[in-house]
Order: structure tokens, then sequence, then C-alpha cells
């Protein structure tokens, strides 16, 4: 039972020093309960993967049908089989008349860039990206990404990843070496080093080398069976903890570890544990991103005239990013014990622990 509130402790107050003035990461409501007036029509178009992935596609979708019932707009999706698909999907939303129209993913940066060149009267939301000329960062008017420095959340995950594990191993790996996707690596890896330098532990991380951005990818975000084969492959190197960031591949990761029973997975994207339920009991929390909520203000935005490119970055501290329950292993023991020491040696002269990714957006 000590252990068990000793690991609570450490999370609390490794949560406590991220987030300090944390929001919610809900939507702001409006006080009055208006009705956006203007004809006004809200459109995304997904990545391959489908709306129905469990995953970033599925979130940006549910954000879209609040916006439509708390807001009254009209709203319509295209749905990627492929990538070939991105670009006549977006100019399909040009043509059905959408007032504001959401890429969901990095990939869709090309097809959402040059439809907002062309239709400078429309806006442009691109999740989980900036815009780019090929070479340089470059601001669009009528664009405004929507990103997440999701490594402050994988930080506290990996932390408790090295906390859990009873092999001294763990693991992650990616859909596609993006910045969208090695951002939640590069936290998963401090967080484990981490506790490593807190504790006088050697975890390893598999997958992943921070320093040399090299590591696992499966080069896709919707076949199953890569997750599992990848899964299986680090299982059999004697990882027990594994954070799959690779979009519905990762339910093949999820599968993997089920099946061989000494395994737990950490989600992303949303929570796990209540996402996919034929696999909660191996779930030890997911790095979240609240996609759903940024999706949906930028649609108030919209409405109330207020669009722009600035870019919204989500974070622990805004609410945009979070880490889940640990549901089933709340109370479990493990090794955790307190962060105070490695609190101190990450506080910046704000009194913040910093986590550093090259990947993360700026």
């Amino acid at each position: 039972m000590k252990q068990s509130v000793k690991f609570a402790a450490a999370m609390g107050a490794l949560t406590l020093a991220l987030t300090a003035c944390a929001g919610n990461g809900n939507v702001a409501q409006q006080s009055d309960g208006a009705k956006a007036e203007l004809p006004f029509k809200a459109c995304a178009v997904s990545d391959t993967g489908g709306w129905q992935d469990k995953s970033f596609n599925q979130s940006a979708y549910d954000g879209l049908m609040e916006a439509k019932s708390f807001l009254g707009v009209t709203v319509d999706t295209a749905e990627s089989d492929t990538v070939e698909d991105f670009t006549n999907n977006v100019e399909k939303m040009v043509d059905d008349s959408c007032t504001l129209i959401i890429g969901v993913g990095f990939h869709l940066e090309p097809a959402i860039h040059e439809s907002a060149l062309k239709h400078t009267d429309r806006n442009y939301a691109l999740i989980d990206s900036g815009f780019s000329d090929g070479t340089n960062p470059v601001v669009l008017e009528n664009g405004r990404p929507l990103l997440f420095n999701t490594s402050e959340a994988a930080y506290l995950a990996g932390y408790a990843s090295a906390a859990m594990t009873k092999t001294g191993k763990v693991a992650t790996f990616g859909g596609a070496q993006i910045p969208a996707v090695t951002v939640f690596m590069d936290g998963f890896a401090d967080g484990v080093n981490a506790y490593n330098q807190a504790k006088g532990a050697s975890v390893q991380v598999l997958g992943w080398d921070k320093e040399a951005q090299t590591g696992a990818f499966t080069d896709s975000f919707d076949d199953q069976s890569l997750g599992l084969q990848q899964a299986q492959q680090f299982i059999s190197e004697g990882a027990d903890i594994i954070m799959p960031v690779a979009g519905a591949v990762g339910l093949g990761a999820a599968a993997a570890a089920k099946s061989n029973g000494n395994t737990l997975i950490v989600g992303v994207d949303t929570d796990w544990y209540e996402a996919n339920p034929q696999y909660s009991s191996i779930v030890l929390t997911s790095v979240r991103k609240e996609i759903g909520a940024a999706v949906e203000q930028a649609i108030q935005d919209s409405t109330k005239g207020k669009f722009t490119s600035d870019p919204y970055v989500g974070t622990l501290a805004n609410g945009g990013v979070s880490l889940a329950p640990f549901h089933d292993f709340e109370a479990q023991g493990s090794h955790g014990g307190q962060a105070g020491d490695q609190q101190a040696d990450r506080t910046d002269q704000e009194g913040t622990l910093v986590i550093e990714s090259e990947n993360a957006p700026k």
C-alpha cells in the first residue's frame, strides 16, 4: 500500500509541476447560448484510417459533431481511403460551399495549402501541422494550424511506464517519422530518462533514440498487422510496456500485448481505456490530445468572425493535452517514488518543468 501511495504522489507532483495553471480543455461556451446567425458551414477531410479509427480522425469528427450540436452550424465531411484522395476531397468541400475546411493530419498539408492559396475567400485549419513551402514555415492568412505539444503529457507517461515496468524495458514506435508523431516519442523517452536519474534506475527505451532521432516506424496509420508485428518484436526483446503512436495501427500492438498477457499499452490521442474497451485490461494510461475541443473552438471562433492564422498549441497548461487516468492500475503498487529530485533538476525560472523536443510545435 505504501508503494501505491508513493506512485500516486509521484505522478501527482509531476502533473502539478507541468500544468501550473492547467485548464480542462473544454471549449468556452457562449453565455447566452445563441446559435450562429450567419450562414456557416464547417467541413472536415480525414486522413487515411477513417472517421472511426479510435484516434485522431475520430476525435476531429467528434469535435465537428459537437460544433454542429452546440452552434447549430451545418457540417460536411469527406473520408479519405488513400493519400490520393486528399486533393479531391478538399476540393469537394470547396464545391460544397464550406466556409471552414479542416484537414485532419500532417499528410493533408499539401492539399489544404494549395486549396487555401486558390480560395482566399475560405478559411482553413490543419491539425497536427503548420504550413510550409517545402523548406521553411509559411503563414497563410486564411490558414490556422491546430497543434499539440504532446511531449509534455508523454513525459508523464514515460515516467509512469519506467516506474511500472517489471522487465526494465519499455518501447514506443510511430506510424511515420513526422513531428506530430516523434514529439510523443521524445517526451516518452525524456520521462523514462527522468525516472532513471531520479531513482538511479536503468530502464531502457526500445524503438526510439531521441538524441539520434532514429527509431521504429510502420509507415502506416491503418494496417493493424504492422502494429501487431512491431509489438511482437518488442515483446520478444523484453519490453513489457509499449506506446504505439500510429493511429489505428496501434490497435494491432494492443492485440499483441493482450495475447502476450504480460504487456501493457500506453494509448495516444484518446483515452484508450474508454475508446477500446476490448483492451481496457491492458491499458496503463493514455496521452490525450484534445483535438475535438480544438476543432470546436476553431469553428466557434470562425462563426464569431475571430478566425486567425495564429497557431493553436495545446499544452498541459491550457488543457490541450493531458494524461488519462490509470483506471485499473490507479491503486497498483509500483517503484515510482517521489519525483522531487527530477522536478528540481528540470524546473525553469518560473517553476515549470521544461520538456525539450525539436519536434514540439513552436
